[in-house]
């Protein structure tokens, strides 16, 4: 889904940039140019990236294991 019809920036790249460690609007705009233009998206870029960010956290109750090497 589009989130910035201004500089055509997706959820999905949004989620990107997260994943490359992008986690605030200000991160964002300096990377991918959402809310430059006409301010329209930047609800739903926080949200976007609020999402993306808890999806990252391990939950309560999750055991991470590594592998041995």
């Amino acid at each position: 889904m589009y989130v910035c019809v201004c500089h055509a920036v997706t959820d999905r790249d949004i989620e990107g940039a997260v994943a490359d460690g992008c986690c605030s609007l200000r991160q964002l705009r300096e990377q991918l140019g959402v809310g430059q233009t006409c301010g329209r998206c930047a609800r739903c870029a926080r949200t976007t990236i609020k999402d993306s960010l808890q999806m990252r956290v391990p939950q309560p109750g999750i055991t991470l294991r590594l592998a041995a090497a």
